[in-house]
């Protein structure tokens, strides 16, 4: 079926530079550079070597920018296929969302006029985020979600989407679709001792560990992007910071049923049996004293971020007594959620 003049239009305009050419970086759209945020030295007392990595510098400030973009390429890919015939039209896309993955999604497909996205939120949601959610375009769909998991054809049914593509999973859309390499290349680039982020869904740390993996476990040829030092990353500790506590300030990092996490103990023990990363790399559960401690840190640092951005500062926080002080430690921050007018 051949494109309507307005889907010619977006699908020129969704320029790719290329998949792995840190000269030609896909990200952020309007104006790629390589690495696309930056990482610099902060200064916490009792502690030195500490660096961060800031994604509020992202479009609507936070890493979820990322995934709206691979969103906008999955969409070229489906413009191309309607344009030989292949689909008859533009799925909808839908997903579980607390706001952050929705917002940068839908401002990003606003940008270059493809269909709306279709979230599904708590029913117990604040109402002004819902609300922000629908005035940027969204199609906001309730339910609870402390009922059970949902599975790909259910989030489907319950954002009234049953032709549509769930991507509330990286699985549900291509096998080699990465939400976060890009970012994970910018990470392990640092060559760090200890990395600290937050772990919500498990995309970022899953990724971050299977791209240093790779790197890691290269006999020679690497990819274009990767500037790391493998005999630092082999043993580098990868601290994820999550929480389960229903009523933490870190409230995205928390759900009484994650759907389709691919965080298990056997994973990480493969990959610390292996020398792939350092034997501390682990999920750990993010005491709030450490977490409250963060974000008043932060505010003093002017780090803009939410306290579950910042979750990996507050793991560090909580650990640090047992870190030696000559190692190079590297907190990433996925950032500060805002919505554009």
């Amino acid at each position: 079926m051949a494109l309507t003049r307005d889907e010619q239009n977006t699908l020129k305009s969704i320029i790719i530079g290329s998949k792995n050419n840190p000269k030609k970086p896909e990200f952020p759209p309007q104006n790629p550079k390589f690495p696309a945020t930056p990482t610099y030295q902060i200064n916490i007392p009792g502690s030195k070597n500490i660096w961060l990595k800031d994604e509020s510098f992202n479009p609507t400030g936070t890493h979820k920018d990322r995934m709206a973009w691979e969103m906008v390429v999955t969409y070229k890919d489906l413009l191309i296929a309607k344009k030989h015939g292949r689909i008859d039209h533009l799925p909808h896309m839908s997903i579980i969302s607390s706001g952050s993955a929705a917002n940068a999604i839908q401002t990003m497909l606003k940008t270059y006029k493809l269909p709306s996205l279709k979230v599904l939120v708590d029913y117990k949601m604040n109402a002004q985020i819902k609300n922000n959610l629908k005035r940027i375009g969204c199609e906001v769909y309730e339910t609870d979600l402390s009922k059970k998991a949902l599975d790909t054809d259910e989030i489907l049914q319950l954002t009234n989407n049953t032709k549509g593509i769930d991507i509330t999973s990286d699985d549900s859309l291509d096998p080699d679709t990465r939400f976060y390499d890009w970012l994970s290349y910018e990470i392990i680039n640092n060559s760090p001792d200890y990395c600290f982020l937050p772990y919500g869904s498990g995309h970022l740390y899953e990724n971050v560990l299977n791209i240093n993996t790779k790197e890691v476990s290269a006999r020679k040829k690497h990819d274009p992007r990767f500037k790391g030092d493998t005999d630092i990353l082999r043993y580098c500790n990868f601290m994820g910071a999550t929480t389960n506590n229903p009523n933490s300030l870190a409230d995205k990092l928390y759900s009484p049923h994650l759907p389709f996490v691919h965080f298990n103990k056997q994973w990480i023990h493969i990959f610390k049996t292996k020398g792939y990363c350092g034997k501390e790399t682990d999920v750990h559960v993010l005491q709030e004293k450490y977490l409250k401690e963060a974000i008043s840190l932060a505010k003093k640092l002017k780090i803009k971020c939410e306290p579950s951005g910042i979750a990996g500062l507050g793991l560090f926080l909580q650990m640090k007594e047992h870190i030696p002080k000559d190692k190079k430690i590297l907190i990433v921050s996925t950032g500060l959620n805002r919505y554009k007018s």
